[in-house]
């Protein structure tokens, strides 16, 4: 039996580029959806975009953007947003077609900052880095590892343990399908733009990409 699974992060309260990842999912008939956490922060439509997830039924982490936004709006902790971000847990963890399957936002083992970041900024995987997270990860007991934060785009063997990060989906414009037990990785693009592979803060004054991006 094969299972494919939908994996979206990091979609900072933008609903269009959420949409569209949910939408591919659909037609991609997956049979399960996750998200790496940061439903929060940069954009403002954050009911949108969680009214979406939950429609969807897709599982969702918490991440450093929703831990700010529950310390900064405790006022409004009986608010639809509050309870839904407060009731996310730090990390998940599946058994799927025979393998083992962790979820967290930023490292192993409930860390939201830090991250888990492979590449350089123009999306080339760094050696070094690659050997770094391999020997972190080599005791290890998944098979699969899924990370958001950095927002960086990869799917990449480190040891016994297959690393996938699907990147943000409105910054680095991809969401990606794991399929199980092959551990096969389909990554896609969102709204029209390419895919981003490494993205950062500062590609906001870009003025060549064109940042930053339109409000949904």
């Amino acid at each position: 039996m094969t299972t494919r699974t939908g994996l979206v992060s990091d979609v900072h309260a933008a609903p269009a580029a959420l949409g569209e990842a949910l939408a591919i999912f659909k037609l991609k008939q997956v049979d399960k959806i996750i998200c790496a956490g940061d439903i929060a922060g940069y954009f403002d439509d954050l009911r949108p975009v969680i009214d979406l997830l939950i429609k969807s039924d897709c599982d969702t982490i918490r991440g450093n953007h929703d831990q700010a936004y529950l310390e900064s709006h405790a006022a409004d902790s009986d608010s639809i947003e509050y309870r839904f971000l407060d009731d996310l847990p730090a990390s998940l963890e599946y058994l799927i077609e025979g393998k083992r399957i962790y979820v967290v936002h930023a490292h192993p083992p409930a860390s939201l900052h830090g991250g888990i970041k492979l590449l350089d900024v123009d999306g080339n995987l760094i050696p070094e880095q690659l050997a770094y997270w391999q020997q972190q990860l080599q005791n290890a007991d998944y098979d699969v590892l899924i990370v958001g934060h950095t927002h960086q785009v990869y799917a990449q063997r480190t040891g016994d343990v297959m690393l996938i990060n699907p990147g943000s989906s409105v910054f680095n414009h991809s969401c990606a399908i794991l399929e199980l037990p092959s551990m096969q990785v389909e990554f896609f693009s969102l709204e029209g733009r390419d895919i981003l592979k490494s993205w950062n803060f500062s590609m906001l004054f870009r003025s060549d990409n064109n940042y930053p991006p339109a409000k949904a």
